[in-house]
């Protein structure tokens, strides 16, 4: 018997993902989708360039969920914060992929997101969503906050650190680059339109980033030190894909040798990490439409730089939304992201 879902604000570039993923899964089956913008349509309608076999049209977001499905919420982060306690309360598993119930510290969270967070006591029930770091706690999770795509293409490697993070000697340089999807693109902006992105780059949200306060957050988990960062995101000139550059001061004893083991031994048996050898190698064409993370590093005397890669619409959010699906309800994690 198929696990019900149901997506919230399916008519965005996260929500069509989702839809095209679950389409393919064995467990899972959409039985309802929403979207203000456009209710009363089909799905063949909104997306004619997918081929879905699914018969189904958008209900407003205002529609009754029907009993015991799991809600996925690709909703802007105030419609979560009124929709995801409502969810919760009517005994519904949730996902939430926007930002608003990631950070633990509501002053941090209020200032990066600039509103006031209203049920900041949901915090202390809500699992963070990348499975690498949270596996076991995702596991049968009534409540998942999924990451922020720069989040974790700059979370994970870091963290993969493990207990070399106690030799970092100074402040983390985060320096990532997205394409117009994962950077705002999913809105009409005149600053994601065709003739500024075309032939431009540009950094944007610089020292004020909503992901920035996650990043540092979540980098901390069971460091051995305490540590310090600066993010700057930058705008590529394309549709898909974070490559991301991270520049960490090291204790110059470390060595490859140290860094090499560390990594490989912390993404032996992850299907979706691949560390590779050298830091060319790394390339948004060979994370796009796919559900991996790839990074590799190069250390140079106190100076430690990784380079990681991951489809921002796909182990950014909805690939990772699935893996974490498929975690809460006791499933094989890789179902339905196989390439």
């Amino acid at each position: 018997m198929s696990e019900k879902i149901v997506i919230i604000g399916a008519g965005g570039l996260t929500g069509r993902e989702l839809l095209k993923l679950i389409a393919k899964h064995p467990h899972f089956e959409v039985v309802m989708i929403t979207s203000n913008q456009v209710t009363g349509k089909s799905l063949q309608e909104v997306f004619p360039q997918e081929s879905f076999t699914q018969n189904l049209r958008f209900v407003s977001h205002e529609a009754d969920i029907p009993k015991g499905a799991t809600v996925v919420l690709a909703t802007p982060n105030e419609a979560s914060l009124t929709m995801a306690p409502r969810l919760l309360q009517a005994g519904h598993k949730v996902i939430d992929l926007s930002g608003t119930f990631r950070i633990h510290d509501q002053s941090l969270f209020e200032s990066a997101y600039g509103f006031a967070h209203t049920h900041f006591h949901l915090m202390k029930d809500v699992v963070f969503g990348i499975p690498e770091m949270f596996r076991s706690q995702i596991k049968g999770a009534s409540f998942v906050s999924n990451p922020g795509c720069f989040s974790t293409s700059a979370i994970l490697p870091i963290f993969l650190l493990g207990k070399l993070r106690s030799k970092v000697q100074g402040t983390i340089i985060i320096d990532a680059k997205s394409g117009v999807s994962g950077a705002g693109g999913r809105t009409e902006e005149i600053t994601f339109a065709y003739t500024n992105v075309y032939e431009n780059f540009r950094a944007y949200k610089v020292l004020k980033h909503q992901h920035e306060p996650e990043i540092s957050e979540y980098i901390q988990t069971n460091s051995p030190k305490e540590i310090s960062i600066v993010f700057t995101p930058h705008l590529l000139p394309l549709y898909r894909g974070i490559l991301t550059s991270i520049y960490i001061p090291i204790d110059p004893s470390v060595s490859d040798e140290e860094i090499e083991s560390c990594f490989e031994n912390a993404t032996q048996g992850e299907p979706f990490l691949r560390f590779k050898k050298l830091p060319e190698d790394i390339e948004l064409r060979f994370v796009q439409n796919s559900n991996y993370l790839d990074f590799a590093f190069r250390k140079k005397g106190n100076i430690l730089t990784i380079v990681s890669a991951l489809d921002n619409l796909m182990k950014g959010a909805a690939g990772q939304a699935l893996q974490n699906l498929n975690l809460m309800h006791s499933l094989e994690e890789t179902i339905g992201l196989q390439r």
